[in-house]
């Protein structure tokens, strides 16, 4: 899986390059700069117009700036670039808007092919996880297999779906707000039509859903990859119906960056979610500022922080550092991280989250595969293995490697390597079991 805008990174890092070492930041000294960072944006397809206001904005926000001892030229220009891209892409992150009386109604539009039946299952699920009680509407009467999308997607999220034999969007928009009412539920997501281009129909029939059911929230939903094509169907779905946000999807495959970063400028409406991939906990809130950092590869620890509070309580957290201080830190503890670290994502877009690490990994071959690999060898132990690795000799190995499809190098390499694993930890408790003494170390730094 691609590293969210990984091109787009790696051409703002070699760009930003060309400035440091300089003592003060003038005209002369960032145009060449500049003039690069412009190609790289015109490159990643970001609309010209707002391209150029890009840098024009820069350049007078870092000429003559005077640089600091404690900075340097190409520190000051990036943090400079860094307020530009946030503001460029929203300045702050917006709300949903969710009454917290009565029935809030959602709806849904975009493109056929954006993603915007998957969108609403992913908004189900995480509404669902803030206490709401959700109904998805199937509106989409006119794509094969749309409902049948849609029901499946409520089964796996466990959220009903409503819908009808008939062929009238409106009235089953309509109808699905009045069941949601008598039914005591108190959201509900409408999944409309798309066509493969904007066209009078389908923007007629979206106006109508609208004016009758009265959303509280509409959101346009966009195929980040198509660049300009899905900022101009922005663009097209915005005059006719005036939607108060955006969904990008598909930010884990090979897009270039120029819709995220031209969309809000040309709409003047705020990207409110992102979506990275086909699983359903794949729906991020979306925050221009957090979003600049990772374009500019300084990674993005606030998310990170927050996917790992998702999989970990802070019971769980103690019980697996004290383990980890007391070295009783097993294969059945290991296999849980595993399985938590999977649910977080891409281990190369989590690794890509935090500071530094994102231009050192571009070229790495992360291969998720290994996971599996690991998963299906400590699965191939009984729990006496797992839990006392010492008593897995030659003919244990043998079992292990045969049970898992995996080679004995394999399974020899995992259990050498947990051993060294276990080393270094007792080593680093050997100074009384207190907490990581290294944490507390003056020299110790995550950069």
């Amino acid at each position: 899986m691609a590293f969210m805008f990984e091109d787009l990174t790696n051409k703002f890092e070699t760009a930003l390059k060309k400035i440091s070492g300089q003592g003060r930041l003038t005209e002369s000294n960032i145009s060449d700069s500049l003039r690069e960072i412009r190609r790289v944006l015109l490159d990643a397809d970001v609309n010209y117009k707002v391209a150029k206001k890009f840098i024009d904005d820069v350049t007078v926000k870092a000429v003559g700036k005077e640089v600091l001892n404690s900075i340097t030229p190409g520190q000051l220009i990036t943090k400079i670039i860094y307020d530009e891209l946030a503001q460029l892409m929203g300045g702050s992150q917006t709300e949903l808007t969710l009454n917290g009386s009565g029935v809030t109604v959602i709806l849904v539009v975009g493109l056929q092919g954006s993603g915007k039946t998957t969108f609403c299952g992913k908004l189900a699920r995480l509404l669902k996880s803030r206490n709401r009680k959700v109904l998805l509407t199937a509106a989409d009467v006119y794509r094969p297999a749309a409902v049948e999308q849609l029901k499946q997607l409520g089964l796996q999220v466990s959220v009903p779906v409503f819908s009808a034999e008939h062929k009238d969007a409106v009235k089953i928009a309509q109808d699905s707000v009045v069941w949601a009412k008598e039914n005591g539920l108190n959201t509900v997501i409408i999944d409309t039509a798309g066509r493969l281009h904007v066209d009078e129909e389908m923007m007629n029939e979206v106006d109508a859903i609208k004016r009758v059911v009265k959303p509280d929230e509409s959101l346009f939903v966009v195929d980040s990859m198509t660049g300009q094509d899905a900022v101009n169907s922005a663009k097209a779905f915005h005059e006719r119906i005036n939607y108060d946000g955006i969904v990008l999807t598909k930010l884990d495959g090979d897009t270039r960056g120029g819709c995220a970063l031209s969309i809000k400028a040309v709409v003047d409406r705020p990207i409110k979610f992102v979506s990275l991939g086909e699983k359903l906990d794949s729906l991020e809130v979306f925050y221009p500022d957090r979003m600049a950092s990772r374009i500019l590869g300084k990674g993005d620890v606030i998310s990170l922080v927050e996917k790992v509070q998702e999989q970990y309580n802070e019971k769980d957290a103690e019980e697996i550092e004290k383990k980890l201080r007391e070295n009783r830190f097993d294969f059945e503890d290991f296999l849980k991280q595993i399985k938590m670290i999977k649910k977080m994502g891409s281990l190369k877009s989590i690794l890509g989250m935090i500071p530094g690490l994102g231009s050192q990994i571009k070229n790495a071959n992360i291969d998720e595969k290994e996971f599996v690999k690991v998963e299906a060898i400590i699965q191939s132990m009984t729990r006496e293995e797992r839990r006392t690795p010492k008593i897995l000799n030659g003919n244990r190995r043998k079992r292990i490697s045969r049970g898992s499809g995996t080679t004995i190098q394999d399974v020899n390499r995992l259990i050498k390597q947990f051993a060294e694993m276990q080393k270094v930890m007792k080593m680093l408790n050997a100074g009384g079991g207190k907490k990581f003494p290294f944490m507390n170390n003056k020299n110790f730094k995550l950069n």
